[in-house]
């Protein structure tokens, strides 16, 4: 994952004259669940199918001009491991910024599954 690269491919969007604000999430694997418990890592899985929905349906937001989604799935990921790189670009920053928010909430709730593993 690459998120410099997204950037510079939402910079060469055919309408990239309307972006005033490119907004960027990299997720990566932490050392504590929500729960408190020591993780060791964690799997990934995609319904790419839901993903293309989801990304789809924020687009049609006025003011969002591009938005990148690349998530590391089906391999074991350790501490520290990038998860999912998460790139919005849109006209004015308040639309940006709820749209990633809205995005990401989304995508972790509906289109990914993940499994951590647990420090024995």
């Amino acid at each position: 994952m690459n998120i410099q690269a997204m950037i510079d491919q939402v910079k060469r969007h055919p309408e990239a004259e309307k972006i005033g604000m490119i907004l960027c999430h990299n997720g990566v694997v932490r050392a504590t669940a929500r729960d408190g418990r020591a993780v060791s890592g964690l799997r990934i899985a995609v319904d790419h199918e839901k993903l293309r929905e989801v990304v789809a349906e924020k687009k049609k937001t006025p003011g969002i001009v591009e938005i990148l989604v690349e998530i590391v799935e089906g391999k074991d990921l350790a501490v520290g491991d990038d998860v999912m790189g998460l790139v919005v670009a849109g006209d004015i920053r308040e639309t940006v910024i709820a749209v990633l928010r809205d995005t990401l909430e989304t995508i972790k709730t509906v289109v990914t599954q993940k499994r951590q593993y647990f420090v024995e």
